[in-house]
């Protein structure tokens, strides 16, 4: 299949990077040119604008940060719906909340294109070696149609209804390990005083009944944070994890719900920024509290 990567962050690189290495022919664009440089190196075709892009493929797959982003790379002068894409289908995988989908498919179903939101649970490493793990709203043939493309970046993808369904199910994947991380850190300060090795507190941690997967897949860069240490290379910082926790907060309000561990949990986070954490790998903030209650931050 011909495939174009609208926008080629850290995710979107790890899965350009994917579907070239499984074979599918792709075609990228950034807004930062320099971006796409490494993915053409590989063999990826580079468009010059979103348009060029979504007139090449025959699926585009989008996985951006918030809606302005989307609104632009879609709707904007040289965007991917002033191409011709009849028939044509999108996949989005952007976290957002549910009515930016809804919308966003109304647009392109105007103009006679398929789409299917699909947001991924995982970071830049699970995207590189296809475990994601997919949420999909949509018709049941668009999700058919892309579903072949899914697999091949996907652990496990699940149609979970129609548009804006896939939405709610990533907010509901997502809460879990963004309060886990301030419980992890509360956890944290009550040993601290015991003086063990951060990673051998973690490997003990994970082991058991309240530990979630995180533990064994990024244990290490808790246990760095934890021992002041660096956390490596950044897969997904605070900020993005905070924008979609206020995504999470508010779309709790909008159905009439109030989610007060979800509340108190984003106004941790919030500090957490201010206090420079903003760019840091989120794996990085159970260390976050522990540090504030001695005094400040680092």
């Amino acid at each position: 299949m011909h495939v174009g990567i609208a926008g080629v962050g850290r995710m979107g690189a790890a899965i350009a990077a994917r579907l070239l290495e499984v074979g599918h022919q792709v075609t990228v664009w950034n807004r930062t040119r320099a971006k796409v440089a490494p993915l053409a190196a590989a063999g990826a075709e580079v468009a010059d604008t979103p348009r060029d892009l979504a007139a090449r493929v025959g699926a585009a797959i989008t996985i951006l940060s918030n809606p302005a982003a989307l609104s632009a790379v879609y709707e904007g002068p040289d965007g991917l719906l002033h191409a011709d894409v009849s028939g044509k289908l999108f996949i989005e995988m952007s976290t957002v909340a549910p009515e930016v989908e809804a919308a966003l498919a109304d647009k392109v179903r105007a103009r006679d294109g398929r789409y299917l939101e699909c947001p991924v649970g995982g970071t830049v490493g699970p995207a590189r070696e296809g475990k994601l793990l997919g949420v999909a709203g949509g018709a049941a043939a668009d999700f058919a149609l892309a579903k072949p493309l899914l697999e091949q970046l996907c652990r496990r993808v699940e149609h979970v209804g129609p548009i804006g369904a896939g939405s709610s199910m990533k907010l509901a994947i997502n809460l879990p390990l963004m309060v886990y991380y301030q419980a992890l850190g509360e956890s944290y300060l009550l040993c601290r005083h015991l003086g063990l090795d951060p990673g051998w507190l973690v490997e003990l941690l994970s082991e058991t009944a309240g530990a979630p997967s995180v533990l064994k897949a990024h244990g290490a860069k808790i246990a760095a944070a934890l021992a002041g240490g660096d956390v490596g290379p950044v897969t997904f910082d605070v900020d993005l994890l905070r924008k979609d926790l206020a995504i999470v907060v508010e779309e709790g309000y909008s159905r009439g719900a109030t989610l007060p561990l979800a509340q108190a949990t984003l106004a941790v986070f919030d500090a957490a920024a201010r206090d420079g954490w903003g760019g840091r790998d989120s794996a990085a903030l159970p260390a976050y509290w522990p540090l504030r209650d001695r005094g400040g931050s680092r």
